[in-house]
């Protein structure tokens, strides 16, 4: 059984794996481990256990973990009331959960 998503262009890590280093995904990225680096992908959602720490670049953007860092966000952040978004933010539109949490410096790159 494998803990790679079935379909083309999307990733999962699950809870307990390890990774640093950099990951390009050009479509949906699901972490539930935890990561030190870059990401870059369409789609990212940490899941509950997911633990990101790094440079973040996505067109949407879901946390019900935790996300610290510089995070780039063209679309919709969504923090929910488990989640604990950390750092410097750039977004489009944001919604935060009554619970969630945000530290740090955020700005809107809505033209």
């Amino acid at each position: 059984m494998s803990n790679v998503s079935t379909h083309n262009n999307d990733l999962s890590i699950p809870d307990g794996v390890t990774f640093v280093g950099s990951i390009n995904v050009p479509g949906f990225a699901q972490i539930n481990g935890d990561i030190s680096g870059e990401i870059t992908c369409k789609e990212l959602e940490v899941g509950p256990q997911g633990n990101v720490r790094g440079k973040v670049q996505a067109q949407g953007i879901q946390v019900h973990g935790q996300l610290e860092n510089d995070i780039n966000c063209k679309g919709l952040v969504k923090i929910h009331k488990t989640g604990k978004v950390t750092g410097k933010l750039t977004y489009s539109e944001i919604d935060i959960d009554r619970g969630g949490q945000f530290i740090g410096s955020m700005s809107s790159n809505k033209t």
